[in-house]
């Protein structure tokens, strides 16, 4: 059933595992993806379970789309809601950025959530889409758009942004030392002509990255550049603060991190109650938070790591729904 061209899902049944589906339950995928995470909560599921599962790119649904059909796994396709009176789908895909979340619960009547799934990296089909432009490995446009009908690209921010504005992007979002040195590169560059392509940009930058760990900047800086193209943090926050209050009381939150900055979030939002990691205590001296964290976080395993290097960075925090929330 699963597309292992299109996506491999990392952590499959653990992070499935760490949803305690119950079959009657309504739960959420807000990355579908290549669509493994939802097959499988789907398949734990029973008949009056319900799964939501959001991806932006059109590519994905497309994809996820045509292999369930061939499965003979009915869903909705989202654009419409179930009629009044009529049977409420099992599945729904809908196409919106995950920050959209409770505007779409809303739409469709859900007032409350069993379980929320968010796997953070980026779909396998993307990097291998040398078009998309996600990897330094290939020449293609600088785009990086997960929702390719709207927004700025990659070029536009590289050939628009100041000087300050990149080091900014490169420091925070990359956490490149080189900042300042890799902006004035670029600034420098495209005064003579835009920076079109990912090719060029690479050629650009990799005299100013020490040779050892040319690779490892390189991808940094590409990651930057896609935080900021898709406003993966601002996204982020939002879905999180959202899925915090549609949980219902032992629900679940399972989130797959790729790198610092989702995982300090993610964190903070499942010790804390809220994304800036503020402990606030009740008069009994115990930390006052909507959520507890179900055991420790926990990353792929060794072998699964050697099947899919894809896994190796991934830490995965799973979190309930305190009662007294």
């Amino acid at each position: 059933m699963e597309s292992h061209v299109y996506h491999i899902p990392v952590m499959l049944f653990p992070s499935v595992d760490g949803l305690n589906i119950k079959q009657s339950g309504t739960y959420v995928d807000v990355t579908l993806g290549g669509g493994g995470h939802s097959r499988e909560i789907l398949r734990r599921l029973g008949p009056q379970g319900r799964l939501f599962s959001f991806d932006q790119d059109q590519d994905a649904l497309k994809q996820v789309q045509s292999d369930s059909e061939r499965s003979g796994i009915t869903f909705c396709d989202g654009r419409t809601a179930a009629s009044e009176g009529t049977t409420a789908p099992q599945w729904t895909l809908v196409q919106s950025n995950f920050r959209y979340l409770k505007n779409w619960m809303r739409y469709y009547d859900i007032d409350h959530i069993d379980g929320l799934l968010a796997d953070l990296g980026v779909s396998s089909h993307h990097f291998d889409e040398a078009s998309r432009g996600f990897s330094f490995r290939n020449d293609a446009p600088l785009d990086m758009r997960m929702n390719q009908r709207s927004g700025q690209s990659a070029a536009d921010v590289v050939n628009s942004y100041s000087a300050e504005q990149l080091t900014s992007l490169f420091r925070v979002f990359g956490e490149l030392r080189q900042a300042h040195r890799l902006a004035e590169l670029i600034v420098k560059a495209r005064k003579q002509h835009d920076i079109q392509t990912t090719g060029e940009l690479v050629s650009l930058l990799s005299p100013a990255l020490a040779p050892a760990a040319q690779k490892k900047d390189l991808a940094r800086i590409f990651q930057a550049l896609r935080i900021e193209v898709n406003h993966e943090m601002d996204a982020l926050r939002e879905m999180l603060e959202a899925a915090t209050e549609l949980l219902a009381p032992g629900g679940r939150l399972v989130v797959l991190s790729y790198h610092s900055l989702e995982d300090r979030m993610v964190k903070n939002l499942m010790r804390s109650g809220n994304i800036q990691g503020d402990i606030h205590q009740n008069i009994y001296g115990h930390i006052d938070s909507t959520l507890k964290p179900v055991g420790k976080a926990q990353n792929a395993t060794p072998e699964e790591q050697e099947a899919n290097p894809r896994s190796r960075s991934v830490t995965m925090r799973v979190a309930e729904k305190t009662e007294e929330s």
